[in-house]
Parts: structure tokens; sequence; C-alpha cells
């Protein structure tokens, strides 16, 4: 088992200017602040089935991934006290317990070495678990380090821990969701605290921290809108930064986006693991791709259609490699559809975290998992 500290290469701490970035040509603009056209978006009864994975009462989930194999994993931030885990394999029937096990989630609300802390994302690759500990209990700053572990799935043990120091994820930093780069041995992760892009060698263990003063990574001037009323935190606007991420089918395009937002970015991965690329090169490489509702995460099928929520209108709506933005699926079940994953059974599924509405007591509030089917061959 490998322990790497994550520490910066020399001179590759790259702080981007705000340029403009380049534009493909956007999407054609219409009633919503999203320019999302009603035609568009207009759902088809046929793929509007959702199915009911699990539930989690008084639990609020934020990720879920699927195994090649079938195996449902599922995580829970400890945004408030009493969390009871802070991540679990759901069971066929429903049903869930902690993993690996229960020494691993149970918090005593310091850093401890294996043990989690405050857990944001959960992604299965190629026979591991990988879990982004952002270690931002309350979202009130990180406590020790943040920290990517993989766990084998095989063993259900440890294998391998990246360890970001303050440099790659700052005090006020959220590492927020990651994506795996095979290919070029590198994963992805966005900040969504203060808006970046970390980019993690998973040989060497070195990290770095782009574009973290670009405005793609930035949130936007918005305030959104969910069931009729304008989302407040303590009375203030949100500020989301880069969240939601997504790998393109080829791997040769990372695509991004800030929750409190409605433009979609995307980079070539090249671009993003070459760290001899200077800042002003890395950039000029950054494209805006226009509009799109403001989505929590987002995931490519194998067709290049791009998943995501609208969370303004409770669905979910998927960008075809065209540009046109359709909706899969608006239900009102749908509150808040956070993460997304596809199954082997060719499913879409995704979270319910009701981020808006969970505030207070959430004992009597249940959270989901459902699943949909995958838009239909056009």
């Amino acid at each position: 088992m490998k322990k790497l500290l994550i520490v910066p290469v020399a001179g590759m701490l790259l702080v981007t200017a705000c340029s403009q970035p380049k534009s493909e040509a956007t999407i054609e603009t219409a009633t919503t602040a999203a320019g999302i056209s009603e035609e568009n978006t207009a759902a088809k009864p046929a793929d509007a089935q959702l199915t009911e994975v699990a539930t989690f009462r008084g639990n609020q989930v934020t990720g879920v991934t699927v195994t090649e194999e079938g195996r449902i994993f599922s995580n829970f931030p400890r945004w408030r006290e009493g969390v009871p885990f802070s991540v679990v394999e759901v069971m066929p029937d429903g049903s869930h317990r902690p993993y690996p096990n229960e020494a691993w989630n149970s918090w005593n609300g310091q850093p401890q070495p294996n043990q989690f802390t405050s857990v944001q994302s959960v992604v299965a690759h190629q026979g591991s678990l990988y879990v982004l500990d952002p270690a931002s209990p309350m979202m009130k700053g990180v406590v020790g380090n943040a920290k990517l572990y993989e766990f084998d799935l095989a063993t259900n043990t440890l294998k391998n821990t990246w360890e970001f120091d303050r440099t790659i994820a700052p005090e006020e930093s959220y590492l927020n969701d990651l994506r795996i780069d095979e290919e070029r041995g590198e994963v992805y992760i966005t900040d969504s605290g203060l808006g970046a892009i970390v980019v993690l060698d998973t040989e060497t263990g070195q990290a770095r921290r782009l574009l973290d003063k670009h405005t793609s990574t930035k949130a936007e001037n918005v305030f959104l809108n969910i069931n009729g009323e304008k989302w407040l935190r303590q009375g203030k606007q949100p500020q989301i930064h880069s969240d939601g991420i997504a790998l393109s089918p080829d791997n040769d395009s990372l695509y991004y986006h800030a929750l409190t937002g409605y433009t979609l970015y995307r980079v070539p991965t090249e671009a993003l693991a070459d760290s001899s690329l200077g800042e002003e090169a890395l950039t000029e490489q950054v494209q805006s791709l226009g509009n799109t509702p403001a989505p929590d995460g987002m995931i490519f099928d194998e067709r290049g259609n791009l998943y995501m929520a609208d969370l303004e209108r409770g669905a979910v709506v998927y960008r075809t490699p065209s540009g046109e933005i359709k909706t899969l699926v608006q239900d009102p079940r749908i509150q808040w559809a956070d993460t997304f994953t596809i199954g082997p059974d060719n499913m879409l599924y995704f979270t319910t975290s009701k981020l808006a509405a969970a505030t207070g007591d959430i004992s009597n509030m249940e959270f989901n998992i459902f699943k949909v089917t995958l838009a239909p061959q056009e």
C-alpha cells in the first residue's frame, strides 16, 4: 500500500488569468435563464420511468457509484452533527452497511489514520473504489489534510492513500468530485470551495492546482430558483464554484461546470496532463460550450451524451454531441439530482440530496438513489 503526501511540482502551481475563453457555437436561447428552449426540454413519456434503488431516512446522500459487477456504493458528507457513516455499500435488497467497515466510519472529531472525516464523492473504476474526502466537516474548513483513498474491491482493503497539502487543498477548499484518466495515469478533481481543477499523477503522487484564478472554475453571479423560491444560504447568495466534472468517452476532454452558474466548459486532458505547459497556454485551451441548466454532477455515456441535473426544473437532462439539450426525465421526486453513474445494466443512477430543502432537522426526510433508462438511440 502506498501512502503519498501530495506536494506541488516546482513552478507548476498555476494561477491563471481570467481571460475570455474560446467559445464554441452557443446553444440557442429561449425561455429560461439557462437559455434552454421548452421544445428541446420536452420530456418523452417512454423515458420518464424512475425506479427507486435505495432510500435513506435522515441521512443526506450525495454520491453514488456502480461497479462493473453491479455493486453500489454511496456516501454521506458530514454537513451536520450525528452523521452515522460516511461510505456504505448498498445491498441488492436496498439495505446498506458501512464500507469498508464500521471503524473507517467512526469519526470522533479529529483526523485519524484509516478513518473518514467527511466524504463527498465515491467513484468505482477498474476494480477499485476511489473515495474523495475533502476533510471539511460542516464545510467550515479543512481539518488536517484532504485525501483521496483507493480501496481494492476484491479484498475490500485500502490500496492507496493520496494526501493533499494546503497548497493543493487550502483551508477554504472543498474537493468535490473526480474523474479517472487511466490512459494518462491522472485523476482530475474539482474544488467547489474556491474554484480550481486539481490534477493528480497517481504514480508519482504529485499534484497541481490549475485554473484557480480562471473564470471557468468560478461561480456566476446568479440566484438559482429551487421549488419556486430563490435559493439562499443563511440569507445570502450561495457561491459554489467548479463542481460537476465529466471525462469525454475518448478521454480527450474534461468537462466541468460551476454549480451556481449556467456555463459549461471543457479543456483538453492532454493540456491538463502536460506539466510543462505554462499558465497562459493552459488558459488558451479552455473552451466555453455555452449555456446549460444549473447542474450538480455530470457524466457521459458511451455515445457522447452528457447527463446532468436541471436543478431548477426538478429534472435530469442530457446534452447531445451536437450541443442540443434534451430532457431525460422530470419528476416531483427529483429534488436536487446530485451525482450520476452508469451501471452495467445500462441504467443511469443518481442521488437526490435535496440540498436546498435539507436545512435544520432532517431526521424525517428521505433521500434517494434512483435509476432511469439512458437516452434512446437517435
